[in-house]
C-alpha cells in the first residue's frame, strides 16, 4: 500500500506547559484501518486534533498524499477530504438526520443559489446511505434515535462532505455490542470502497477484530507501529502501560451477609411515558455484587435512574437497609452512603464548568475534613484532590484544571474516584469502565472487588457482557423491562447462554421460545 499520511516528530505544549504530544510519528498507508492506541491522556485525541486542523503543533511535519500541509483550521482539513467523528456528537437535538448531514453544506437553487434545494438534498444523502449502507431515518429528529444511528449521522455528514480519510475518535465508547458490530461491518464497507481509517480505541479485542495496523502511544509518544496479524492483547497493553496488564478480575469467593437493597415489583415509565421498567424484583447482600445484563434500551437506564433519586416509580417498592428509597430525595440517597457512577458521565456524572477538586467534593463538601469552622478550607481540598488524583491516576497537569477540558477517560476516573473514595455501602455503578484504558479498566474493576470484600453491596449495569461476567457473583438479565433470569455467574454459566436470555429467545424457569 502507498503512505497516504506521514506525521514526524509531532510536538504540542500548550501555554500552561502540559506536553501532550512528545515527538510522535505516524504513518498510514492508504486503504487501511489504522488503530491508533494508548492509556488516557496518551495524546492519541489531540495528534488527531491537530492532523484535522483543530490545533496547531508546536513543532513537527505532516505530509499527506506527499505534499507538506499545514491547516488554519477544520475547513482546510475538510477540502483535503479529511474527516472527523468526535467521540461526543456533535450533532443538533432538534433538527432531523438529514439536516444535521448538510448543515452548513446544504445544496442550493433558484437565482443567486438563495433557497434549499431539498429535493438535492435527500437525493444526494439518500445516495450515500445505499452506497455505504449506512441506515437511518432522515425525517427523524436526532433527538429521537439511538446512540448507534446518531454515529452514522455523524459518519454520514463527513462522507456527505467528501471525505477520504475518516478519523474515528473511540467509536464504540457509547455503543452497544450490535452497534459496534454494525459499526464495523460500515467501517469495513468504507474501506473497500476506497476510504482510509484512522480508528482510536481503548478496546483491545476491537483493535484486534477490525485494524490492520497500530501505532501505540504513551505518555505522549510513539511506542511502535505493529502488524495487526503479527501481534496479541498482551503485547498491545504491555506498550500500552509498560507493564504487564491482567485481563481477568482476581477475586475470593463472595460472603453474602445481610441483605441491604430490597426492590419489588418496581415498575417505571421512561421519558416518553412509556413502561420502561415492568414489575421488577430482587435483593443484594452486603458483600456481594449483582450483575445487570441485556442489551441497552430494555430498563437498565430506568432501573438505576429510579433506585438513584433521579426517576421516580409508577410502581413497587425499594428498600435500602429498611429505608424507603422511593420516597427520599437525591440529597438524602447522597448522604445516606450510597455511591452512583451514572452512565452518562458529561451531563449526570460532573459539573464541566467546575475543577476536578470541586467535581471530587461536589456532594459532600459540608463534610468537616473539609471544612475549618463554618468556612471551606482549600488546603484540605487541595490536598484531598491530589491524593484522589494519584490513586485514581487522573492524569492532569493540576487539581484546578477544569473537568470539560479532560479526557473521556480520565472524566470518568474523577467520577469513579468521587463515588468510590466514600465507602458507600450500596454502589451503583452503571458504566463504570466506559471510555476507559485498560490499565484504568483494571484498577476500578480491583476497587469494585474491594469495596465488595469490605462488605458493601453492588450492582454493576455494563452493556459489555465480559465485565459483567468477570465482577458479579449473581447475574439479573433484563430483557423488555423485565427480569427474565437470576443466575448464579458459576464457572460454567456462558456468554451465549446469557445472550439467549438477552435476545428474549430464553426466559428463566421456560424452554426456549423457539
Amino acid at each position: 500500500m502507498s503512505i497516504l499520511l506521514e506525521m514526524k516528530n509531532i510536538h504540542k505544549v500548550y501555554p500552561n506547559g502540559t506536553a501532550a504530544n512528545r515527538g510522535v510519528d505516524l504513518t498510514v498507508h492508504e486503504g487501511e484501518i489504522h488503530a491508533l492506541v494508548g492509556e488516557n491522556g496518551a495524546g492519541k485525541s489531540t495528534l488527531m486534533k491537530i492532523l484535522f486542523g483543530l490545533e496547531a503543533p508546536t513543532s513537527g511535519t505532516i505530509e499527506y498524499k506527499g505534499q507538506a500541509i499545514s491547516f488554519d483550521g477544520p475547513r482546510d482539513a475538510i477540502k483535503q477530504g479529511m474527516g472527523m467523528v468526535h467521540q461526543h456528537f456533535m450533532l443538533a437535538p432538534s433538527l432531523t438526520v438529514s439536516e444535521n448531514i448538510v448543515l452548513g453544506d446544504e445544496p442550493k437553487k433558484g437565482m443567486l443559489s438563495m433557497f434549499r434545494d431539498r429535493a438535492k438534498e435527500f437525493q444526494q444523502v439518500e445516495h450515500l446511505i445505499k452506497t455505504y449502507g449506512l441506515k437511518v431515518n432522515l425525517q427523524a429528529k436526532v433527538e429521537t434515535i439511538p446512540v448507534g444511528q446518531k454515529q452514522r449521522v455523524e459518519i454520514l455528514k463527513v462522507l456527505y462532505r467528501g471525505a477520504k480519510l475518516i478519523i474515528l475518535d473511540e467509536p464504540t465508547a457509547v455503543l452497544t455490542p450490535q452497534e459496534t458490530d454494525e459499526l464495523f461491518d460500515s467501517v469495513k464497507a468504507l474501506v473497500s470502497q476506497g476510504h482510509t481509517i484512522i480508528f482510536i480505541t481503548h478496546k483491545l479485542r476491537e483493535v484486534m477484530e477490525i485494524s490492520n495496523r497500530i501505532t501505540v502511544l504513551r505518555a505522549g509518544k510513539s511506542i511502535a507501529t505493529l502488524l495487526t496479524k503479527d501481534t496479541n492483547q498482551e503485547e498491545i497493553s504491555r506498550l500500552m502501560v509498560g507493564r504487564d496488564v491482567l485481563f481477568r478480575v482476581e477475586k475470593i469467593p463472595a460472603e453474602p451477609k445481610e441483605v441491604v437493597l430490597s426492590v419489588r415489583n418496581l415498575s417505571s415509565l421512561d421519558d416518553k411515558g412509556a413502561l420502561a421498567l415492568n414489575g421488577v424484583s430482587f435483593d443484594i447482600r452486603a458483600g456481594e455484587v449483582l450483575g445487570i445484563a441485556g442489551v441497552e434500551g430494555n430498563g437498565q437506564t430506568e432501573l438505576v435512574e429510579t433506585l438513584t433519586g433521579l426517576r421516580k416509580a409508577s410502581s413497587g417498592e425499594a428498600r435500602y437497609q429498611n429505608k424507603d428509597l422511593l420516597s427520599t430525595s437525591v440529597a438524602e440517597i447522597r448522604r445516606m452512603k450510597v455511591g452512583h457512577v451514572p452512565e452518562d458521565r458529561q451531563t449526570a456524572g460532573a459539573s464541566l464548568t467546575s475543577s476536578i477538586a470541586e467535581n471530587l467534593i461536589l456532594d459532600y463538601y459540608r463534610h468537616p475534613e473539609f471544612k475549618i469552622g463554618p468556612f471551606l478550607s482549600k488546603k484540605k481540598i487541595k490536598q484531598f484532590a491530589k491524593t484522589m488524583m494519584e490513586i485514581f491516576d487522573v492524569r492532569a497537569q493540576n487539581e484546578e484544571i477544569m473537568a470539560g477540558a479532560l479526557s473521556g477517560g480520565n472524566l470518568q476516573k474523577v467520577v469513579v474516584a468521587r463515588e468510590l473514595s466514600k465507602n458507600p455501602k450500596l454502589l451503583i455503578a452503571s458504566q463504570p469502565t466506559r471510555g476507559v484504558d485498560i490499565g484504568a479498566i483494571e484498577f476500578i474493576h480491583r476497587e469494585i472487588i474491594k469495596r465488595r470484600d469490605g462488605g458493601a453491596a453492588v450492582m454493576v449495569v455494563s452493556a459489555e457482557l465480559s465485565e459483567v461476567m468477570a465482577l458479579s457473583d449473581r447475574i439479573a438479565v433484563l430483557y423488555n423491562g423485565e427480569i427474565v433470569a437470576l443466575l448464579d455467574n458459576t464457572p460454567d454459566l456462558t456468554e451465549q447462554e446469557i445472550g439467549y436470555y438477552m435476545l428474549g429467545i430464553k426466559k428463566q424457569g421456560q424452554e426456549a421460545a423457539q
